[in-house]
């Protein structure tokens, strides 16, 4: 007799399928990888933001102790290539420059890759380093954005007529007339600060070259391990297949890990040239020169006496750096493309600068340039509340898509796929109780304490596919059935350590229906897994989930045909779950999932009935709403799905301080279906957290006398730390997306923004009786304090 039924997994909040392993300190990390005669990597870095390189000498570097190879940009040049740009700006009409392994002329920012050294072990390496000898001739460097647009300024490469490398218009309708005509206008700007991405493991390559193969095996702590191979054997100059790349466990990413980084040639020109295994681990200092994030943006809105928005117009510049090959100057054209986010705006004049100077370049980080679009309108949204003395809920009200509205088309060509915003808002405001949070202000207010409620929503385009790049909207899952029943799945996407794993496992188990203990998956490994593009954009459910499901239901109709011939009953009678196939109307008729694997290998019963072995498939899944054709405006969609959450955050504001205590967050969050909320919270809780320092503390500065990075370890960087954060309140709401097999939406990249806008607008909420208006993020004590102390002088904070 078959057991009772189990209930399904999709949907529930299941454990990490292997926690247990992480708790016991089991996984294996980028440095835990250890290779026979293994190597260590140390790298030469420029101490200037901007010069020549006149000589390079090796020679007392190559003689100290444990230095088995020492190598410069001139000679790296030689077996290397230029790295392919994860996604060029050339390819958009902009300007591109070739980016090495190590510099071979000119270094253009502090702490560019210069020469490297191969030695037995760590510390010899970095001792080593010390040995180098390099010759600059220093050149005038300009860090700051708008600088760098002068006509006067240093150019970061000779080869461009300025030090712009796009500028991207996304235009609806008339602004100006609309302009002309309208009720109310409102001016205003916003700086937000340059800040990265910390994951708890910073970067770490292992490099292998086999010489009778010709081939090399790369261990990285890397997101997207099938696209990294392909940049590799350009660059190496191989062959495709002649490069395998595995990602161990991932210890968080956040864009970081996405590839185009000068150190993952590098280590493998040193592997090959050395003779040796070599590894490469990152220190703090390092991770903390990729950027983010640094925009400066100018808006005008008009508006109706009833807080109706009708043109906005925003052009911004963003400072990038020197341009790197990863794909962090994409996230300009995103926050460009995602206005005006959820609201209804007919016309629209945005125009996004890229601009280069003497900084690190920027990598991708979470958010990926959504997260500033979101800020900069939610600040809008208050700015005219006030305005108008209205209440910010009215005018979000006033503006917000209606669920019937869906699917919507915004200005910038983006189709939305469903929601219900003004449903969230309202849970949003019963979540935190604001009539009781309101009284409380007025009461503290008498006490000269300042309390701030701040909402703030948030979309976020997620699952991109991006024509022309290996960013691609689809990917590819294979799940098998052995003939004991058990279960492996291979998939293209790969988990930073969000869960995505044992989601998908969720999925196959309930199709195929086993228990998920009986099933196990295999991802990171390019010699191993289907083709796929990683982890990024939220998409790991979107796409590989997807794909996984449909590769399930491809063996669950197999498993039906043999149960139904075995039990002798239609298949439309029989459930599959727990590790039985049984008869829904008689539970007496049931037998085991594995004894129906066992038969579909022997070959002549399965053939019998039309089933052939294996119990195999793979299957490749894009989602729907995906147009690379310009619709008659020139627009596309590159997005699939679209999650939206509602922030509400309490704060309090020392007035004497200028210190920002959080008191209280909720979210109300739209992924689409869920397939486990455990995890999906857990995604929600850790964005936010980003967004929380974002707004309040984070912030990478550099001195403007030596373009050197001031804030390059955690005393000088400051990150929410426990007691930063209160405990987070979350309500799901789900409105299945339409495009997706599942329903699914991403629900990665959310949470950053919308946070970081809250809290934003509750510090100007608790401010509000000072009619204060903080111009630069974040709002750390003393941008806080200066506006306190500034503003009736009527200077600009």
């Amino acid at each position: 007799m078959a057991p009772t039924q189990s209930a399904n997994y999709v949907g529930t909040s299941q454990r990490k399928h292997n926690g247990d392993k992480f708790l016991r300190g089991e996984m294996i990390y980028i440095d835990d990888v250890r290779i026979p005669g293994m190597h260590f990597a140390g790298i030469v870095r420029s101490p200037h933001p901007h010069a020549r390189i006149k000589s390079v000498d090796l020679s007392k570097a190559s003689n100290a102790e444990g230095v088995v190879f020492v190598l410069s940009g001139e000679d790296a040049a030689k077996y290397t290539d230029p790295i392919p740009h994860f996604i060029s700006p050339e390819a958009f009409g902009g300007k591109t420059t070739d980016v090495r392994c190590l510099a071979v002329d000119k270094v253009v920012y502090v702490g560019e890759p210069v020469a490297a050294v191969v030695a037995q072990t760590r510390q010899d390496a970095e001792a080593a380093v010390e040995l180098v000898e390099v010759e600059y001739e220093v050149l005038p460097f300009v860090i700051d954005g708008e600088e760098s647009l002068k006509p006067e300024a240093p150019r970061i490469y000779e080869h461009w007529d300025d030090n712009k490398v796009i500028s991207i218009p996304f235009i609806s309708g008339d602004t100006e007339a609309v302009f002309a005509e309208a009720e109310h206008i409102l001016e205003d700007e916003l700086k937000i600060q340059r800040y990265s991405t910390q994951p708890i493991e910073p970067r770490g390559y292992v490099a292998v070259y086999d010489v009778r193969e010709g081939s090399y095996t790369f261990h990285g702590a890397c997101q997207n391990p099938h696209p990294l191979r392909w940049v590799l054997s350009h660059t190496l100059r191989v062959s495709e297949n002649d490069v395998r790349v595995i990602a161990p466990t991932v210890g968080g990413a956040f864009g970081l890990k996405m590839h185009g980084h000068p150190e993952e040639p590098l280590i493998c020109i040193l592997s090959k040239l050395s003779g040796k295994p070599v590894k490469w681990i990152e220190d703090r200092t390092e991770t903390m020169l990729v950027g983010a994030r640094e925009q400066m943006h100018r808006f005008k809105v008009s508006f109706t006496s009833a807080g109706k928005i009708t043109a906005l117009k925003d052009h911004f510049i963003a400072n990038v750096g020197a341009l790197g090959a990863p794909p962090g100057w994409g996230m300009v054209f995103l926050s460009g493309l995602a206005f005006p986010t959820g609201y209804k705006i007919g016309a629209t004049d945005v125009l996004a600068t890229v601009v280069a100077t003497n900084k690190s370049p920027w990598n991708a980080a979470r958010g990926y340039g959504k997260e500033a679009t979101a800020l900069v309108m939610e600040r809008i949204i208050d700015l005219v509340a006030r305005e108008l003395q209205m209440d910010p809920l009215e005018v979000r009200r006033v503006n917000l898509i209606e669920a019937h509205e869906f699917p919507y088309k915004t200005a910038g060509g983006l189709n939305i796929d469903s929601g219900d915003y003004h449903a969230a808002l309202d849970k949003a405001v019963t979540m935190i109780g604001l009539p009781a949070l309101r009284a409380e202000q007025e009461e503290l207010r008498k006490e000269n304490r300042y309390l701030g409620i701040g909402f703030a929503f948030e979309l976020t385009p997620e699952s991109g596919d991006i024509p022309g790049t290996l960013v691609g909207g689809f990917d590819t899952s294979t799940v098998k059935m052995d003939p004991s029943g058990k279960v492996t799945v291979l998939t293209g996407v790969t988990t930073p350590g969000g869960g995505n794993d044992t989601s998908i496992l969720q999925i196959v188990a309930d199709q195929v229906g086993i228990e998920m203990s009986d099933a196990r998956i295999i991802q990171g490994d390019t010699l191993l897994t289907p083709y796929g593009f990683g982890n990024y954009s939220g998409r790991s459910m979107v796409t590989g989930g997807n794909a996984a499901y449909l590769a399930a239901k491809d063996i669950r109709a197999k498993l039906l045909v043999i149960a139904s011939r075995l039990l002798e009953i239609d298949e439309s009678d029989i459930d599959l779950r727990g590790g039985w196939a049984r008869s829904l109307s008689d539970p007496s008729k049931a037998i085991k999932i594995s004894e129906i694997a066992y038969t579909v290998y022997t070959l002549a019963f399965a053939t019998a009935t039309g089933v052939e072995p294996p119990l195999e498939s793979t299957r490749v899944y894009q989602p729907d709403n995906i147009q690379h054709t310009p619709d008659a405006e020139g627009k596309i969609n590159i997005y699939p799905t679209y999650s939206n959450a509602v922030h509400v955050a309490v704060v309090e504001v020392d007035a004497e301080t200028g210190h920002v205590k959080v008191r209280r967050f909720g979210t109300v969050h739209d992924a689409g279906t869920i397939i486990n909320p455990r995890f999906v919270e857990g995604q929600m809780e850790g964005a936010t957290t980003m967004g929380i320092g974002a707004a309040l503390m984070e912030h990478s500065i550099h001195d403007p006398a030596t373009g050197h990075l001031s804030t390059n370890r955690f005393k000088t960087y400051l990150m929410p730390r426990a007691s930063d954060v209160p405990m987070f309140e979350s309500v799901h709401q789900i409105t299945p997306s339409p495009y997706t097999a599942l329903g699914t939406k991403g629900a990665g990249e959310a949470g950053v923004g919308g946070a970081q806008a809250a809290v934003s607008n509750a510090v100007h909420d608790a401010l509000a009786p000072l009619g204060i208006t903080i111009r630069q993020m974040p709002l750390n004590p003393q941008n806080v304090l200066h506006a306190i102390t500034t503003q009736r002088t009527g200077q600009q904070a």
